[in-house]
């Protein structure tokens, strides 16, 4: 055995060849390695420290040191860098223990501080600071958190030792990294990584460490997961930092519900739940209107908008739309509450979604509404434009919003490229290259002048040209296009008229609501009034959105009544589960986008709209989808209009054949290992494959474990998913342009060194340094709560899955709404703080950052529980009357597309009169 390995197998507690087998498998076990021996124990060739100083002295860096020492070593030994590190700070620590112990041995030995120094090599006053101290801070720290730490790992067999838990402790996070480090190095303790499933988001997984006793290896952990625990016991601490916790819900009496059929006027305000002004237990507080869930005879519920109204009967403090017919029994107009206690709505109430009142017993009482979203909450809505609808517009606009998308991203990135402060540079750079790339796979544009989300409710005092909506001018002539998108036949254009009476006596000053009449909730692909929403876009010179006529072959077709299966099923009809609806309409969205690119007629289209009606509407109402499907000729449509050419040169005939209906594709690529890394060359993304292998349960084989990421990420050259198309080949070029740029900004990022901390700031800010630090420290600590609450909220999630008896991958929509409860709840109980996940900064403590206060790490740290849209807005430099080459490019396509001065002034983020100037130079 070479000398090395000796020495890191004593260190690591393994033991010797002739022993090995009884360790099989194992990496550390208990027992100490006896750092240095003799009178010279530091300058051996066996010391491992003294061989590493050797190493350095030599001019190698870290990395060649490690690989130096790993090459004489077997492959289940060799050691990681953070390893690495960890060793050679405990060797140190146990060094300087030897010191200690030698001193005091000499002093007992009777030689006084002068004579130990002499023998030792060592200073008379450091002699006596060590007698005095007798042991060195870092060991005994270290020893001690080690113990505490093992007391708790004992008493629960795994806790989470990850970012935020050396605050639970009161210690630095290098005392937590030793005390881990001693108790796996000496004692056997285990330390691995385990992936959380994030729960609102299974595609994503947070990665903790975990401190494990010896016989609890990874495996185990990925298996019992809801068995790691945290360090310290936390609970709910609310005095206002928390959410209220989500409550059961409270019952009102039916007898208190009036129900308006749909041939009694019902039809026209389906989905609306009018409220009765001035009843206690239904206010809806600030808000005009809401997205509600309302419990009735603590077996039913309500499920709509509710809105006060003035138009509900005597004796009723509700009335309720319906499109159901007149004589069906109340309780069946309502739906039934799912079986599941914490969630009976099956839907995510919101943070603060449930209120009390005081009843008239004087007490306070929790009302019956439960608010999923309210006003507001719309506004705050993404704004961009998908492919499924601007691919169906004339060229030229498509064309024109492109370019400008690209335009702005270019603007973006050269304002970014002119922040003074390089730590901050790279974080904006770095979160610009993510929205990029991300834009590069979705297709989606930037949003028009003035485009907002709406969620629509009715008037039925108003025209079918008009729409009540108080945060445009009257006159405002929209566009209202609604999702998923079939065509331009199914945009209405209407005129804002705030001076309608019934608008402004219903809504008042509604924030992100529009009135409209039900015809034109007909026309956006049947819309109701229980939370659609639409996209309103104005209208211009510029912005032309193109409306067509409604399909004649949609006049009076009803999926309902023309695709209805009988009462009972007496055909033994085929009917449509659940899990299939989202596969379905996929396939038909995707073949409407692809038969419009390739300028199919409207006949044609006529049919495959026909049928996704009647797939949209097909589980909730039970229709016979595949006659739809036959009748259709949907079979004969993809054959006509879906035709890919494969790389081997033959025609594939169906499924999603352009650049826009592919984009969602996916393929398998090896399983990656860790976060990618960025080229330093180029800027692209390079991952590290995990090399895993299983066997595969079907085969019996092992097989390589694989991933799936989307086709489009993987393709670098998006022209080579078009079938030809203008309109593919623009969104071709579109993808390209962002995908370099996210590209170049990774590079910049890349090679940009960190901001050089001034020691003169540094005193100068002292104050404002700390402030930030305890913000930073708060939301650090708050970290190991959510995830204590990601793990509380996986093992709930999984069992009321397993109870309702779905699944992950065809109860995709299901899931998520138990989920988003879950994790609420989840978090309540653990105390976890939303208002503890961001910093923000006062003026004087921005002026610290800036100042070079902050060392480059910190500040990234600090950069990363911030909010981007404050950086952005305090990092910008101040006012210049130029503009960028990029943000001029801009300007000067804006104006040549019809856009006023004030207009791109606006868009551009500068005074119209630099606009002025720039562009008449």
């Amino acid at each position: 055995m070479n000398p090395v390995e000796r020495d890191i197998r004593g260190y690591l507690g393994v033991a010797p060849e002739d022993s090995i087998l009884e360790h099989y498998g194992t990496k550390r076990h208990s027992g100490r390695y006896p750092w240095g021996s003799g009178e010279n124990p530091y300058q051996r060739s066996g010391d491992f420290l003294s061989r590493v100083e050797e190493l350095k002295k030599s001019g190698m860096k870290e990395k060649d040191i490690l690989q130096t020492i790993n090459d004489s070593l077997p492959e289940e030994y060799k050691m990681g860098a953070t390893e690495f590190r960890m060793a050679q700070r405990r060797a140190i620590h146990e060094r300087q223990q030897l010191k200690y112990d030698r001193a005091r041995a000499l002093s007992q030995d009777g030689l006084g501080p002068t004579e130990i120094g002499r023998e030792m090599g060592l200073s008379e006053s450091t002699v006596r600071s060590m007698l005095k101290s007798n042991k060195p801070d870092k060991y005994t720290r270290s020893q001690e958190i080690a113990e505490t730490l093992r007391k708790e790992v004992d008493k629960k067999g795994m806790v989470d030792v990850s970012e935020g838990t050396n605050l639970v402790l009161g210690v630095s996070e290098g005392d937590l990294d030793d005390a881990v480090f001693i108790l796996e190095a000496e004692h056997g303790y285990q330390r691995y990584g385990v992936g959380i499933r994030q729960p609102t988001n299974i595609n994503q997984q947070t990665n903790i460490t975990v401190l494990a006793k010896p016989e609890y290896d990874q495996k185990y952990a990925y298996q019992h997961q809801n068995e790691i625990q945290s360090l310290g016991e936390y609970h709910s601490e609310d005095g206002g930092e928390t959410f209220k916790k989500l409550q059961r819900p409270s019952s009102m009496s039916s007898d208190r519900i009036y129900i308006r059929y749909g041939d009694e006027g019902g039809l026209d305000k389906d989905g609306v739940i009018e409220i009765r002004r001035g009843v206690a237990d239904l206010n809806l507080g600030k808000s005009h209107y809401a997205q509600v869930r309302i419990m009735v005879d603590d077996s039913h519920y309500l499920k709509g908008m509710a809105v006060y109204s003035d138009d509900i009967p005597e004796g009723y403090d509700v009335a309720f739309n319906t499109n159901k017919k007149s004589g069906t029994p109340k309780m069946k107009v309502l739906k039934t509450i799912k079986d599941d206690p914490d969630n009976p709505f099956g839907a995510a109430i919101k943070a603060n979604g449930q209120s009390t009142y005081i009843g008239e017993d004087g007490k306070e009482h929790l009302s019956p509404i439960n608010k999923l979203k309210e006003e507001g909450d719309w506004d705050t809505m993404a704004k961009n434009l998908s492919s499924q609808f601007l691919s169906k517009q004339p060229i030229k606009l498509m064309k024109q919003q492109l370019d400008l998308t690209v335009a702005d991203r270019k603007a973006e990135y050269e304002e970014i490229m002119q922040y003074d402060n390089p730590t901050i540079r790279k974080k904006l750079l770095m979160d610009f290259a993510d929205t990029c790339e991300g834009n590069s796979m979705t297709l989606k544009a930037s949003s028009f002048p003035g485009q907002a989300t709406k969620v629509i409710l009715p008037l039925s005092k108003i025209g079918e040209r008009e729409c009540y909506c108080p945060t445009y001018p009257d006159g405002t002539q929209l566009a209202l296009v609604r999702f998923p998108h079939a065509g331009t036949f199914e945009i209405p254009l209407v005129t804002v008229n705030n001076k309608n009476l019934s608008g402004r006596r219903n809504l008042g000053a509604v924030q992100d609501a529009i009135g409209i009449n039900a015809k034109v909730a007909e026309r956006l692909s049947g819309a109701d009034f229980d939370g659609d929403t639409v996209v309103a876009i104005p209208m211009s010179s510029k912005v032309n959105i193109k409306s067509t006529p409604a399909l004649k072959d949609l006049k009076d077709f009803d999926p309902k009544t023309a695709y209805a299966v009988p009462e009972g099923n007496p055909n033994g009809v085929r009917l449509m589960k659940k899990e299939e609806k989202q596969k379905e309409m996929g396939i038909i969205s995707n073949l409407i986008t692809d038969m419009t690119l390739r300028g199919a007629p409207e006949s044609d289209i006529a049919r495959a709209v026909k049928h996704s009606m009647v797939v949209i509407d097909a589980e909730k109402h039970k229709l016979d989808y595949k006659r739809s499907e036959r009748e259709n000729g949907i079979q004969e449509l993809k054959q006509k209009w879906q035709i890919r050419v494969q790389e081997d040169g033959t025609e594939k005939y169906g499924g999603a054949s352009t650049l826009l209906s592919r984009r969602k594709q996916t393929v398998r690529v090896p399983e990656r290992k860790g976060s990618a890394h960025i080229d330093k060359e180029t800027g692209e993304k390079v991952y590290k494959e995990s090399g895993r292998t299983y066997i595969d349960p079907k085969t019996g084989k092992r097989v390589q474990a694989m991933t799936e990421v989307s086709l489009i990420s993987m393709t670098p050259d998006a022209r080579t998913l078009s079938s030809g198309t203008v309109q593919e080949n623009l969104y071709a070029d579109f993808s390209n342009e962002l995908k370099a740029l996210a590209n170049k900004a990774r590079k910049e990022a890349k090679n940009t060194p960190g901001i050089k901390k001034s020691p003169d700031a540094a005193e100068k800010y002292r104050a404002e340094v700390e402030s930030i630090n305890a913000k930073l420290n708060a939301v650090i600590g708050n970290k190991p709560k959510e995830r204590r609450a990601a793990i509380i909220a996986n093992e709930n999630i999984k069992a009321k899955v397993q109870a309702q008896g779905l699944d992950y991958k065809k109860d995709k929509k299901e899931i998520k709404k138990i989920a988003a409860v879950e994790m609420q709840r989840a978090r309540d109980s653990v105390g976890a703080s939303g208002s503890k996940t961001k910093i923000t900064f006062t003026d004087r403590e921005w002026e610290a950052v800036q100042a070079g206060a902050i060392s480059d790490s910190k500040l990234m740290k600090i950069l990363n529980s911030s909010k981007s849209d404050e950086i952005i807005k305090r990092a910008m430099p101040k006012a210049s009357t130029t503009l960028s080459s990029a943000k001029l490019g801009k300007a000067q396509a804006m104006l040549a597309n019809g856009y006023s001065y004030a207009e791109i002034a606006k868009a551009c983020d500068v005074p119209e009169s630099t606009i002025y100037d720039n562009l008449n130079k």
